[in-house]
């Protein structure tokens, strides 16, 4: 039962590291990337959909975004989503297409993003925290009903310990290359 336990909070783990890689695929880093705008939903008459089922996403340049709807009346719908989110873009229609142009970051939006970097790291790290903890409650109360040994529990504790550091380790990593890639003029 205890492995289970640690399986069980090995993927829960990996899953928290792996949203959180993904959240840091819509962070703007002053380089146009089909990821600031794939999560954006749009009201497709009356139902929300994502943009990338609407539309095909394109980056013909570094600091370009180019959206061409399969359906040109949605047109006006993708401009009023991308306007609404807040990725703090402003769409430019043009005929069958809207074009977002991704400015040169100053140095304060680059240090506001890498604040932000920073507090999704933290959210992963209390969420890799908490699961550490559940895990080890749940290891605790089996060596108290007498499933496990004093011994095997106390490796089992160890075990979840080295996990949980591999898991914050990969958190910071990721967090680190984000943050140079941020930063990086």
């Amino acid at each position: 039962m205890t492995s289970e336990a640690l399986a069980a909070a090995e993927r829960k783990m990996a899953r928290a590291v792996e949203v959180m890689e993904r959240d840091f695929q819509g962070v703007r880093t002053g380089r146009a990337s089909t990821a600031l705008v794939e999560r954006i939903h749009v009201d497709y008459y009356g139902t929300q959909t994502p943009l990338n089922q609407l539309a095909g996403i394109s980056v013909p340049e570094a600091h370009q975004i180019v959206i061409q709807p399969w359906d040109r009346s949605v047109l006006g719908a993708i401009e009023k989503a991308i306007i609404k989110s807040d990725i703090g873009l402003v769409p430019n229609v043009d005929g069958t297409v809207v074009r977002l142009n991704i400015p040169q970051l100053t140095e304060e939006r680059r240090k506001d993003i890498v604040r932000v970097v920073h507090k999704r790291m933290e959210e992963a790290r209390v969420e890799i925290r908490n699961l550490r903890r559940e895990a080890a409650d749940e290891l605790k109360r089996e060596e108290r009903d007498g499933d496990v040994g004093s011994d095997e529990a106390r490796r089992q504790l160890d075990q979840l310990q080295k996990l949980t550091d591999r898991f914050v380790a990969d958190v910071d990593r990721l967090g680190a290359a984000k943050e140079h890639e941020v930063l990086e003029v």
